[in-house]
Order: C-alpha cells, then structure tokens, then sequence
C-alpha cells in the first residue's frame, strides 16, 4: 500500500511528472540533515547560526539526503553531458566542460530546486528553518539533486531516461538559445566562461597586478556553513579590496566575489583609476 506523504510531497509528484513506487526514497531525498539531527539531539535551547551544539555533528549515513545529493550529482552529470554531446557535436572539450558547468552550477540547481517548490516540501529542522533554510539557494540546489537521485533510483531501469527528461526540461532547454549563441560567439570562448576566469582575464589584459582570493571568515553550524571570500589585487598602489561575498562553499563565495568585482570594474573602467584603499 502506498504510505500517506504530505501534501507538498504530491505537489512536488505533479511537477516531476513521476510518481514514486517508493516513496520513502522521495521522504529521504527530502530529509536536511538538521531534521534528522534534532530528532535525535532535541532542538538547541538557544538558536544560533553556529549554535555550539551542533558545530561538526553528523548524522548516521542514510539518514539524511547528503549520499543522496552525491549521487543526484553524479547521474546529472551524465545526462547532461550525453545532451551536451548530442545538441553541439562539433564543440571542443573545453567548451561542453563550459557549458556543463553552467548548466549544473549551484545559481541553476537552486532555481530548479524553487520551480519545483522544494523549500516548502523539505523536512527540516527548527534551527536550519529559523535560519531561513527554506530559501537558502544552497539547501535547494542540494535538496534538488537529491531528489534527481531519488527519482533514478526509483525508476529502476528506467531511472536514465526519467532523470534525462528532468534534466532537458528543467536545466537544458531554458539555457539553450544562450548556450546556442555562447558557442557562436567567439568560437564558443565568450559567454560561458565563469566570473573567476573572466576577472583574472580582465586583470592580465590591463595589467592591473595580482588577483587574489582571500578567506576571511566561516560561520554556521555544520550542516550550513557559509564562507567569506575577498577578491584582493596586488598593485603598484598596494593591495586592495575588489569585492567581498559569503557562499555556502569557498569556490562559490570565490565565483561571487569574482561577479561584483568584475561589476564594480565595469561600472569604473579600470579599478586602478579608484587608488588603493
């Protein structure tokens, strides 16, 4: 008999076009790991973002999504590379790895993980959700390749081709007129190249000095770490701050760095031109 799964959960059915056999792996695929840590700990008295008690716990394994999110990432890259292949066959190498990575970086994981309205489905914890974890674009990108996993595993046999129709009709046929003139654009070099790759770029082409990238500080209990990353340039006027951005990993907080750095040298021409601070 198919056990009872809140209201959310079959909502989330409808929008994945797939309902589960096994739907205790679609619980799983929805499981924070701050649900399963306060069910066996009890709720902190004092709720922090890196509340003492809950700095470097970790759960039994299966018992939250975190091997499920690693394997969601791994099958997705699969599929998404098989699409990749098939719709550019005369791209290199280097411009699919591109466009892969732009197809599963954590910006298109979280916006999926929203479509699909995981932040009302997920179990979560007290601490994580008075946190605000239900909108936290990391949480949804992990939850989202979870769920992906969950699906493949359901599927059986058919657990390629259900996540590959996920996968065209959430992450690849969106991007695709933008991936279609990134590859006609300069010999597909331009418009998929990430903000790191485009900042430095900027700093060799002008001669501006050394980029460097700093970490300043992490906060967070284990299971919500976020990290701060300064852009930093080494200069004739000395060293100075390009940007600064928090990120739930270090290359994250890098790439976001990397972004308004790059948006604060457009808006003056050249970051020279502002001195050193």
């Amino acid at each position: 008999m198919r056990r009872v799964v809140g209201a959310a959960q079959l909502e989330l059915e409808g929008k994945l076009g797939y309902e589960f056999r096994r739907p205790e792996l679609l619980e799983l695929a929805l499981t924070h790991r701050s649900h399963t840590y306060e069910a066996r700990n009890g709720v902190p008295a004092v709720i922090l973002p890196a509340h003492p008690d809950q700095r470097d716990q970790r759960n039994a394994p299966g018992t939250d999504n975190e091997q499920l999110e690693f394997l969601g990432d791994a099958v997705l890259g699969l599929v998404i590379t098989e699409a990749l292949f098939r719709e550019f066959p005369h791209c290199s190498e280097g411009e699919l790895t591109r466009l892969r990575s732009n197809l599963v970086s954590r910006k298109r994981m979280a916006e999926m993980g929203t479509k699909l309205g995981l932040g009302e489905a997920l179990l979560m914890g007290r601490s994580a959700e008075q946190n605000g974890g239900r909108r936290k674009p990391a949480l949804l990108a992990n939850a989202a390749e979870a769920v992906l996993a969950a699906v493949y595993l359901d599927a059986g046999k058919d657990g390629l081709a259900q996540l590959q129709a996920l996968a065209e009709r959430y992450l690849v046929r969106p991007e695709m007129e933008a991936m279609r003139a990134a590859v006609a654009e300069d010999d597909g070099r331009g418009a998929m190249r990430d903000h790191k790759t485009l900042l430095q770029e900027r700093v060799q082409a002008e001669g501006a000095g050394k980029l460097r990238y700093i970490d300043t500080a992490q906060s967070g209990p284990a299971h919500q770490r976020v990290f701060s990353v300064e852009a930093r340039l080494e200069g004739e006027e000395g060293e100075r701050v390009l940007a600064a951005a928090e990120g739930p990993s270090k290359k994250e907080a890098q790439q976001r760095a990397a972004e308004l750095a790059l948006t604060g040298w457009d808006d003056t021409r050249s970051p020279r031109a502002r001195g050193a601070r």
